[in-house]
C-alpha cells in the first residue's frame, strides 16, 4: 500500500473514532457508531466498513451562527443521507445554532436515517420574519419517512413568544374572547404519513403552537423528551396524535400551555407511561366530533404518571353533534398535585362559552377504567366531573382505589355526574354516589356510534 493511501486511511479511521467519542460524551447516540461522511475505500479495514456515514450539515454550507439562513444546507444534507444506500446520520453538531425556515424533509429513504441533533435548531423570530409564501401552519415537517430516528441532546427552539401575542389568541381578549387578525401559527415538528419512528432525548422549547404532531402515522416510539413552554402559551400541546396507531410515549417531562398529550380521532393502541406533566391542561382524549364528524379512539393506557398544577388531569372531551366512540381506556397509578379537574368527561366541550348549540348526537364513551388515582385537587371544581350526553350516556365507567382530597383543606365537593353509568369497585374518596348503576335501557341508533 502506498504512503498516501495508508495516510488517508489512517486519518479516516481516527476521524471516525473522534466523532464516535464526542457522541458518546453527549450521552445521546444510543450506542450508534459513527464514521466520516466519506465513502470507504475498498482497502479499509473491516472495523470501518460497516459504520454509518455521517452527513454533517456544515459540510453542506450550513454555518450555525444563529443568524445565517441554514435551510439549504440542511436540505442538501437530508437528501444525501436519505439517498444513501448505507445507514446514515444527519449530524447537527454541538456548539452551533442553526436558523431554519419552514422546511419539508421528504422520504422515503433507502436506509434508516438518524437525524442527530446535538446543537440548536432555531425558527425565525416571529410572524414578521416568516418568509412570504411559506406556510405559517408548520415549521419542520417529515413526510413519508420510514424507520427514521430523531434524537440527541440538543435543542429545538420554536421562538414562539411573538406568535402567542397575536391579537387572535384567546388569552389576549377579556374572558377568552379573540380579536380580528391573522391567526395561523406553526406546529414545530410534524410527522405526516410516516412509519416506524423513534423520537428520543430532544429538548423542545417555546413552540409557537403544537410541539409535536403525528398525522397518519404507524409505529411511533417517543422517549425521554423535555418539552417546555410558559403556562399561558396558547395551543402549545406537547404531543398530539391524529389517525395514528401503535404509539408509545415514555419517560418525558412536559410543561406547557395546553394538553401535555392530546389524542385525536382515528387513534388507537396508545401507551403513555412515566410522564411528568404540568403546569398544563393535562392528558386529554379529544376534542372529538367537532362539526358533526365521526371520531373513533380505542385501546388507550396512561400509567405511572404525575400531573401537577394543571387545569385538568385525565380528560375525555367531545363536541355535541359528533358520533363514533371512545372505548377501552385505562388510567392507572396517576398522582395528582393541585389539579383543578383531576378526572373529567366533558361531552359539552365548547371553546367559546354559550356559543355551541345543543345537539342530540354524541360520541359514545364506554369501558373507561380509573384505578389508583391519588393526590390533591383545586377545590374550585369537584374532583370528578362526568358530564355525559343526555341522549348518548356513558357506559361501563369503573372506579377503584381513588383518593383525591382538596389541596388546601377546603370543603370537599361532591363529584358531578350527568347520564353516567358505572360502578365503584372499592370505596373512593370522594364517593361517586352520583353514578347510575347497571346499563341504560337503550342508546338510540347505536350502530352509528360503533367504529
Amino acid at each position: 500500500m502506498g504512503f498516501i493511501s495508508f495516510y488517508t486511511n489512517y486519518v479516516l479511521f481516527f476521524t471516525s473514532l473522534y466523532i464516535y467519542c464526542s457522541a458518546v460524551h453527549s450521552r445521546s447516540l444510543d450506542h450508534i457508531s459513527l464514521a466520516p461522511s466519506l465513502a470507504p475505500e475498498p482497502s479499509q479495514s473491516p472495523k470501518t466498513q460497516n459504520l454509518p456515514r455521517v452527513f454533517d450539515v456544515r459540510s453542506f454550507g450550513s454555518v450555525g451562527d444563529g443568524v445565517t439562513d441554514d435551510t439549504e444546507g440542511f436540505k442538501m444534507a437530508w437528501d444525501s443521507a436519505c439517498q444513501s444506500d448505507e445507514p446514515s446520520i444527519l449530524l447537527v453538531p454541538r456548539h452551533y445554532s442553526f436558523l431554519l425556515q419552514s422546511t419539508i424533509f421528504t422520504g422515503s429513504c433507502g436506509n434508516r436515517v438518524v437525524f442527530q441533533i446535538e446543537g440548536t435548531i432555531m425558527a425565525p423570530d416571529g410572524p414578521s420574519l416568516w418568509p412570504k409564501g411559506l406556510s405559517k401552519r408548520q415549521w419542520l415537517v417529515f413526510y413519508r419517512v420510514n424507520g427514521m430516528s430523531l434524537q440527541g441532546g440538543g435543542v429545538i427552539d420554536g421562538r414562539g413568544d411573538k406568535w402567542w401575542d397575536l391579537p387572535c389568541k384567546p388569552h389576549k381578549g377579556p374572558n377568552g374572547t379573540t380579536l380580528a387578525g391573522p391567526c395561523d401559527s406553526p406546529v414545530t415538528i410534524r410527522f405526516f404519513m410516516s412509519t416506524n419512528l423513534t423520537v428520543k432525548g430532544i429538548r423542545v422549547k417555546n413552540s409557537p403552537q403544537f410541539n409535536f404532531r403525528f398525522d397518519g402515522c404507524n409505529g411511533v416510539h417517543i422517549d425521554s423528551l423535555n418539552i417546555k413552554a410558559p403556562s399561558l402559551s396558547p395551543n402549545t400541546d406537547g404531543i398530539h396524535v391524529e389517525n395514528t396507531n401503535d404509539v408509545t410515549i415514555y419517560n418525558s417531562l412536559i410543561s406547557n400551555g395546553d394538553d401535555c398529550v392530546s389524542i385525536g380521532a382515528g387513534s388507537y393502541n396508545i401507551d403513555i407511561k412515566n410522564i411528568t406533566c404540568g403546569p398544563s391542561h393535562g392528558i386529554s382524549i379529544g376534542s372529538l366530533g367537532m362539526r358533526n364528524t365521526r371520531a373513533c379512539v380505542s385501546n388507550i393506557t396512561v400509567t405511572d404518571s404525575v400531573i401537577r398544577h394543571s387545569d385538568n388531569g385525565v380528560r375525555i372531551k367531545t363536541w355535541q353533534g359528533g358520533f363514533g366512540s371512545v372505548s377501552k381506556v385505562k388510567f392507572f397509578n396517576i398522582h395528582m398535585d393541585n389539579v383543578r379537574n383531576p378526572i373529567m368527561i366533558d361531552q359539552y366541550y365548547c371553546q367559546t362559552k354559550g356559543m355551541c348549540p345543543n345537539q342530540t348526537s354524541a360520541v359514545h364513551i364506554s369501558d373507561i377504567n380509573y384505578e389508583k388515582i391519588r393526590g390533591t385537587y383545586d377545590a374550585r371544581s369537584p374532583a370528578m366531573h362526568l358530564g355525559c350526553s343526555s341522549s348518548v350516556p356513558c357506559t361501563n365507567l369503573t372506579f377503584s382505589d381513588i383518593e383525591l382530597v382538596p389541596s388546601q383543606g377546603q370543603i370537599m365537593a361532591s363529584p358531578f355526574c350527568w347520564n353516567a353509568y358505572g360502578a365503584s369497585q372499592t370505596v373512593t374518596i370522594p364517593p361517586v354516589f352520583c353514578l347510575l348503576e347497571g346499563n341504560p335501557d337503550s342508546v338510540p341508533d347505536i350502530e352509528i356510534y360503533q367504529c
